[in-house]
């Protein structure tokens, strides 16, 4: 009964992160309106970009999922906060950038790293303790700061030095908004579930579900790049199937008499 709701619970988790994955990014829709609006529509972009970044909530919803006390939460949450504050505004500002599916697959790997963590990993594999969680959470998230600055940095921040500042702190302050919303769902979910006598078994199949998800994305992001860096060598085979008909109709056109086989 465990592993057919282990599988079910991994089956609509995988499912659902295709979908996500259209919301990660920075549509065009939301490059015009920062560039038409304020400030105010930065902050919103961060704000919605957290919410739907299903990797930064994954690694947030491991990072609290054993924490018990608001202190311990705050603290976790604090250093990731700080963590990812630094690389989002320095290397926005400096534009310091790197190939986004790679920052992406390198991110997966901190959420395979939470669940594998969080489900004893290093105590059952490697037969040693834990390494030092808030050290490591202020690492993924100077890691998590710049891969959002990479989405930040496709858009045309201006010229002036001030204003493209101000631009990038509009979209910390709605990243954290947005994290801060999230954090609410998560940890009150989590204790709600915490008294529950079947806590122990969700505990496993959730994180269980963290290392799937994050392999997942790992392939996926992996995946993105090969064909990103080698975009001009080669067709992804459902466009050239598409080119074929492209050209077969082309000849259609021209020829009425290929119509009949």
């Amino acid at each position: 009964m465990t592993k057919l709701f282990a599988g079910r619970v991994v089956a609509l988790l995988l499912m659902a992160l295709p979908l996500a994955a259209f919301a990660h990014g920075i549509s065009e829709a939301d490059k015009q309106s920062m560039l038409d609006g304020g400030y105010v529509r930065y902050m919103g972009l961060g704000a919605s970009h957290m919410l739907t970044g299903y990797d930064h909530l994954l690694f947030l919803f491991g990072v609290v999922f054993f924490l018990t006390s608001f202190k311990d939460v705050a603290k976790f949450v604090t250093v990731f906060t700080l963590g990812h504050c630094i690389t989002l505004i320095v290397a926005t500002y400096y534009q310091i950038t790197w190939n986004y599916y790679l920052v992406d697959a390198i991110i997966a790997i901190s959420v395979i790293y939470k669940g594998f963590d969080n489900n004893g990993g290093f105590q059952r594999v490697f037969d040693m303790k834990s390494p030092n969680l808030l050290a490591a959470v202020f690492g993924f998230g100077l890691l998590h700061g710049f891969g959002l600055s990479t989405r930040l940095q496709q858009l045309p921040l201006g010229d002036d030095s001030t204003a493209m500042l101000l631009r990038i702190l509009s979209f910390n302050v709605g990243v954290e908004i947005g994290q801060i919303a999230a954090l609410a769902a998560m940890v009150g979910l989590l204790a709600f579930l915490r008294h529950r006598p079947s806590f122990k078994r969700f505990s496993l199949v959730a994180n269980m579900g963290l290392i799937y998800a994050g392999v997942y994305l790992l392939f996926t992001q992996l995946h993105g790049y090969q064909h990103d860096a080698h975009a001009d060598s080669f067709r992804f085979p459902v466009q050239e199937h598409k080119h074929i008909h492209e050209d077969m109709d082309i000849e259609k056109a021209v020829d009425p008499s290929r119509n009949s086989i």
